[in-house]
């Protein structure tokens, strides 16, 4: 059972690892409105991760194929709410106060990366290609237990990447001031949208 857990535990954590639209969030959340917010964020895509995961792990070809057959609406639904979430983010004032935040606005930080994620038809592709390649579905195919082990580790994996993210960039906003929360919405909320973009773009320009 340990086996599998450290697995798991590699691969989440190496999936979640690369910069993209979900770590922009992560950091601008924490720059913004502080660790819990950008921990939460990152914990929705671990969410994501985790059930994405699963679905791999068992071998769950029904759901993996209808995930598939409908990979053009989610990357379209995915790429329009990057689209909202950066116009809202480039507009949006600088917190004054991180505890000013309320228990909806955590539940919003969670609950819009682990949509984000799951709206990535990458990230079942990306789940399905590394159980195949390391061989990883072996731990299904031995039982529930070995299995269940491997997406626990996937989730923490990805957890603890987030974790480390969140802290380590709560470091920086300890040092800025001002007018430099502003130029943080407006950047990543630029760099948002421009994710969003492309995912739409990519739909019009397919095949």
């Amino acid at each position: 059972m340990l086996i599998p857990l450290l697995k798991g535990l590699l691969l989440g954590f190496s999936i979640a690892a690369p910069v993209g639209p979900i770590g922009i969030l992560c950091m601008r959340r924490t720059l913004t409105l502080g660790r819990l917010h950008g921990f939460l964020s990152g914990l929705g895509a671990a969410t994501a991760d985790a059930i994405y995961g699963f679905i791999a792990g068992f071998g769950l070809t029904l759901i993996t194929s209808f995930l598939m057959d409908q990979k053009v609406v989610l990357q379209l639904v995915g790429g329009l709410f990057l689209i909202y979430l950066g116009a809202q983010t480039f507009r949006s004032k600088p917190a004054s106060e991180a505890a000013k935040a309320t228990g909806d606005t955590l539940f919003k930080s969670y609950a819009s990366t682990l949509l984000l994620t799951i709206t990535n038809p990458m990230t079942i592709m990306s789940f399905v290609g590394a159980f195949a390649g390391l061989g990883l579905g072996d731990s299904a195919d031995a039982g529930f237990t070995p299995a269940i082990a491997l997406v626990t580790g996937v989730f923490a994996g990805s957890a603890l990447w987030w974790l480390l993210l969140s802290l380590l960039v709560g470091l920086l906003r300890e040092r800025l001031k001002g007018a430099a929360f502003l130029w943080i919405n407006r950047v990543s909320g630029a760099m948002l949208s421009v994710f969003g973009l492309f995912a739409v773009m990519g739909l019009l320009f397919r095949g």
